[in-house]
């Protein structure tokens, strides 16, 4: 595959329910209130319960292995959270290349609100197969 600087990944486009954060709390055992308990996300400042920080790496994960198939290996992936992400509203994953050495590529991601706010970013390495 002929990979160049600047080239996009194919987007991916979320659309968590408050239902999938409850799910994402028992699965991970993060049961913070601000995730599920409206009332009390509200008490503490925000506009409703909030996506986990964790759950929308994953969505940015998904975006990099989903375009990565069986061509190469994931071997770093770091994000970076700049802004809340609440359910009903969809989460927009993106990425482009920044970088190819040979087999090497790096990656920028981020996660965008409907506003196109990027609410996280980050970066990944992967190394495709010969």
């Amino acid at each position: 595959m002929n990979l160049t600087v600047g080239q996009e990944l194919p987007e991916l486009v979320k659309h968590p329910t408050t239902r999938q954060l409850v799910q994402y709390a028992g699965a991970q055992g993060d049961f913070y209130e601000i995730h599920y308990d409206q009332a009390y996300a509200q008490s503490v400042a925000l506009p409703g319960v909030i996506l986990h920080g964790l759950l929308k790496a994953a969505f940015l994960g998904q975006l990099v292995t989903d375009w990565l198939g069986d061509r190469g290996n994931l071997k770093t992936f770091e994000v970076s959270y700049r802004g809340i992400d609440v359910p009903g509203r969809p989460y927009r994953c993106r990425g482009r290349v920044t970088k190819v050495d040979g087999d090497q590529v790096e990656l920028d991601v981020w996660g965008e609100d409907p506003d196109g706010q990027r609410t996280t970013i980050g970066s990944a390495i992967v190394e495709m197969k010969s």
